[in-house]
């Protein structure tokens, strides 16, 4: 599996891929253009353990939801990130069975080493 889920519009998704560069063979699906599937995300979680590893505390709608002064359910993550693109951590990056989630320096890091050992 070679695949990134990534937001065309987001500047730092863009930079990620540009560090990653060549992406050959993998499949890109901006998830903003073509929302993310039940399956996938359930594919997601099989490799990151948890929803709430894929969610995103720093997405607008989070804050505006007041949603840090909820206790959320795996469902609740799940849920959400089904309803709203911005609630899924970007990049997520499916390569060989690994997963790398977020644009911390050290995932980055870590999948172009994955990827371009």
């Amino acid at each position: 599996m070679k695949k990134v889920y990534y937001l065309s519009t987001c500047d730092t998704c863009k930079r990620i891929l540009k560090e990653l560069d060549p992406l050959d063979g993998f499949q890109l699906q901006d998830i903003k253009t073509e929302p993310i599937t039940i399956p996938q995300l359930e594919e997601m979680k099989s490799l990151s353990g948890s929803y709430e590893s894929l969610f995103s505390k720093r997405a607008r709608l989070y804050k505006e939801r007041g949603l840090a002064q909820k206790d959320l359910t795996e469902d609740d993550y799940k849920n959400l990130i089904l309803e709203h693109y911005t609630f899924l951590k970007r990049p997520v990056i499916l390569f060989n069975d690994n997963i790398f989630v977020g644009n911390s320096k050290k995932v980055v890091e870590a999948a172009k080493q994955s990827i371009h050992p």
